[in-house]
């Protein structure tokens, strides 16, 4: 090949510019994105066969896995409107109350990803019910934070909101949320936790400053959960379930009776429950 003729198909590559964080340099927030989850969606059912239709109002990610062996061996059923490529939904049922499960969504991307298809088919509500480190001594676990703010040492919040050290809660949803986990019986806090991507590097220099800012506990999840909830106005609740002391003793990880999904499952269903009277009054006030 003649050189010229090489140099002319060769790759533009444009110069790296020194000291930027692509994460943090984005200004784009509230542009819509190309690639949207009901286009997914739509393919999604066009392949598998599934017919157009409403998962259940409200909806749970569960990481461990844990609820979902829970009401598996107790007659819960795959959702058949669920259309997701990555994941399966499990309905479960306590009088006429319903509820879609999902397992296994671990670490905030994943859990955005979900989270975007959720409130495009048919997800009013969705709690986040993840296992946690402890940061700050609030007892010996296992215990519950209704978490009010997560900090941001991860990257998929950033993609939804500008840089800034936290993503909150509504404010609203978290004392609807305290007021039925306190209805429940549960031992829980409320507070803030730490959100992080790379669980195993979690250093002593980073556990100490988390935990002089009061941070109570760290997840996986909560951050970007509450970024994308903020950017999209869909009501998102998250719960870290402290399971453990950063496995720094012996025993560690004891999450309870059945894994504690039993006692997950009643904090899930009493929040779903107060979500249900909350909108059936705010529909009769309405009429």
């Amino acid at each position: 090949m003649n050189r010229h003729a090489k140099d002319l198909h060769a790759p533009h590559k444009p110069a790296l510019v020194e000291g930027t964080t692509p994460l943090i340099e984005r200004r784009d927030h509230i542009a819509p994105s190309v690639f949207r989850p009901e286009n997914l969606l739509r393919e999604a059912r066009r392949q598998k066969g599934i017919a157009p239709g409403r998962v259940p109002s409200v909806c749970v990610l569960d990481p461990d896995g844990d609820i979902v062996a829970h009401v598996r061996r107790h007659g819960a059923e795959p959702c058949p409107q669920w259309a997701c490529y990555h994941s399966t939904m499990w309905t479960w049922r306590a009088g006429d109350l319903a509820c879609g499960i999902l397992g296994h969504v671990v670490g905030g991307s994943f859990a955005v990803l979900v989270a975007e298809q959720l409130f495009a088919s048919g997800c009013e509500l969705l709690i986040d019910v993840t296992s946690a480190g402890q940061i700050t001594d609030a007892g010996p676990p296992p215990y519950y934070v209704l978490i009010e703010r997560a900090l941001r040492d991860e990257g998929t919040s950033y993609h939804y909101l500008p840089p800034s050290n936290y993503a909150a809660a509504d404010p609203a949803l978290i004392k609807l949320a305290a007021e039925a986990l306190a209805e429940a019986g549960r031992r829980f806090h409320v507070g803030d936790s730490w959100t992080t991507d790379a669980p195993f590097r979690e250093t002593e220099e980073s556990i100490a400053s988390r935990r002089d800012a009061g941070i109570l506990a760290v997840e996986m999840e909560a951050a970007s959960l509450y970024a994308f909830a903020a950017a999209r106005a869909c009501p998102v609740v998250c719960l870290a379930h402290v399971t453990n002391q950063l496995g720094r003793v012996d025993g560690d990880f004891e999450k309870g009776d059945e894994m504690g999904a039993a006692g997950s499952l009643d904090l899930v269903m009493a929040l779903a429950a107060a979500w249900r009277r909350k909108a059936q009054g705010a529909e009769r006030a309405a009429t």
